[in-house]
Order: structure tokens, then C-alpha cells, then sequence
């Protein structure tokens, strides 16, 4: 039977630079007599490479380019689960995969492990928003869980883990205060969105979304729920249509031609680009770029 493990010391442990591989699509473990891990999306991955640092080997299942909704497991990375040691997964209902992959599995010896077990989740219209890590402070929450995942895994190494958590942790406030300064000096607090991905950080730091369309990215509106945004950007005064990388900028690009609005990007951080990966980009960098963002939008 499957160890399940749900508490205050479980969680996705995602991603080891050194030694381990950032895609997932079959690529296998290397057999270095490391922890070998398996992760579902790249927060996760980012966080957990932070704290494991050397002591794991990681694989992560959603490669560079793909939107996590849209993820579907080949059979390499049934293989990968099958000789893993470790499944971490953000859970908060993002990876719509995760129970039937579980079932499938003959990897009695796997522990499975949610990140975001320990965050206060909310609703957004009667849907759990998955999107727990746009919170900074949740994001110190899920690397608390990988922290003590990892300890009650390898006991041995318990105040490596420690410190590292401690580190990260410094580095997750910093950009937490520098969210509540900026947003804080900002003139307004709305933004409109493409996709109903920003619930969590809107309630962080005392800001509103207005989406375009729900939890799902790729959908498009209808003809009335484009009429209801043009008509809410321009009674608001909005300066800025807010899309994704990973998804099609064509609505916000047409709502803004309606308006006279620019567009510009802002990443609910499922992932990174093919270009971002190159470039070294990890989740603080891709947040420290949603800040100059909201603050173009909104100063």
C-alpha cells in the first residue's frame, strides 16, 4: 500500500539542479544513491530544489513551455513514479491527474507527499483556486512542509535541510516586503486578468481581480462577458490588460485595442518558458517581475 502522507510533514519536494533534470517526459534517474524525487509543476520543483540542495536527485513532470492545465503523463513518467522514492504534488486541486496516476501505480514503497497542505485554501466562484503559491507567505508555508518531508525522510541530514530552509525563507520575506512597500505606494488596487489565477496574491497584498474568464487559462469569453470587461475597464480606468506567457494574448490584446489600454504579462508561475529556463529565471525572479508589472498598472 501506498504511504500517503498529508500532514504538517508532507509536501512536494521539487527539483535539484545539480544532478537531476528540470523536464519530465521519461528522463530517468541516474542511480547516484540520492533521494530520488518526482514533482508535478514547477513551484514545487523550485522550492524543493532549494531545500534538498544536493541530497536529491528530482525530475519534474511538466516540461518548460507547457501549461499545467493541459498536462497529460506519458508512459515514461509512469515509469519515472514507478522507481521514485518521492511524488510531490501542490495539491489545492491543480493537478487533476494526480489521484488516477496514484491508483495506477505499483510502486508500493512511494510516498506521496502535498505542498499545500498546511495553506488556509479558499474559493473562488465555488472552485478551489489552485494557485496557493502566488502568496509569498504560502510559498514559506510549502517550503516548510518540503523541510520537514524531507527530514522525516533522512533524519541524518535534518540540519542541512534546516538551513536551508532558513535561508530561502530570509529570501521569501525580502520579496514579501518588497510586495507590501510597492503596493502599498501604488494609487490603485484593481486589476484585470485573463485568467482567475491571482485570488491569493490579490488577498496578500489587498488588491482586486477582475477576470476575464475563470480557473481555466485557455478558455475565451462569449460576447456578453467581453462586453461586461470593456464596460468594467472603462468605468475603473483600467491602464492595463493583464495575459499569460503560456497562454494567447488575443482577448487582452482585443480588450485593450477597445479600450486604449496596454497589455502586459503576468505569470501565475505554473511555469517557465523554454527562454526563462535558459536564462536561470526561478520563482523569485518570476514574482520580482510581477511586481514591476502591478506597479506599471496600477502607480
Amino acid at each position: 500500500m501506498k504511504k500517503m502522507i498529508t500532514g504538517v510533514l508532507l509536501v512536494v519536494l521539487a527539483v535539484c539542479m545539480t544532478g537531476c533534470e528540470a523536464a519530465g517526459g521519461g528522463t530517468g534517474f541516474q542511480g547516484k544513491g540520492k533521494i530520488s524525487i518526482v514533482t508535478s509543476i514547477y513551484p514545487v520543483y523550485d522550492f524543493a530544489k532549494h531545500i534538498a540542495g544536493d541530497k536529491a536527485e528530482i525530475v519534474n513532470l511538466v516540461p518548460a513551455g507547457v501549461e499545467p492545465h493541459d498536462f497529460e503523463l506519458s508512459t515514461g513518467d509512469m515509469q519515472l513514479l514507478e522507481k521514485a522514492d518521492l511524488f510531490f504534488y501542490n495539491g489545492a486541486g491543480m493537478e487533476s491527474f494526480v489521484d488516477k496516476t496514484l491508483a495506477a501505480l505499483s510502486n508500493r514503497n512511494l510516498v506521496v507527499v502535498e505542498a499545500a497542505v498546511k495553506v488556509d485554501k479558499f474559493e473562488a466562484h465555488h472552485r478551489m483556486d489552485p494557485h496557493t503559491w502566488l502568496s509569498v507567505e504560502n510559498a514559506i508555508l510549502e517550503c516548510q512542509t518540503i523541510m520537514e518531508a524531507l527530514i522525516g525522510l533522512d533524519q541524518a541530514n535534518a540540519e542541512y535541510y534546516e538551513q536551508n530552509f532558513e535561508e530561502y525563507s530570509r529570501q521569501l520575506r525580502a520579496l514579501d516586503e518588497q510586495y507590501k512597500k510597492t503596493i502599498s505606494e501604488c494609487s490603485g488596487d484593481t486589476i484585470v486578468v485573463a485568467h482567475e489565477a491571482f485570488g491569493y496574491l490579490c488577498d496578500e497584498y489587498g488588491l482586486k481581480q477582475e477576470a476575464v474568464e475563470g480557473l481555466t487559462a485557455d478558455s475565451e469569453p462569449d460576447s456578453a462577458r467581453l462586453k461586461e470587461i470593456i464596460d468594467f475597464c472603462r468605468e475603473h480606468e483600467i491602464k492595463v490588460i493583464f495575459f499569460e506567457e503560456l497562454v494567447s494574448p488575443k482577448v487582452a490584446q482585443t480588450i485593450a485595442d477597445e479600450v486604449g489600454a496596454d497589455t502586459d504579462v503576468l505569470n501565475p508561475v505554473e511555469g517557465l518558458t523554454a527562454e526563462q529556463e535558459a536564462e536561470g529565471l526561478d520563482y523569485i525572479g518570476l514574482m520580482e517581475q510581477n511586481l514591476e508589472a502591478l506597479e506599471r498598472a496600477l502607480k
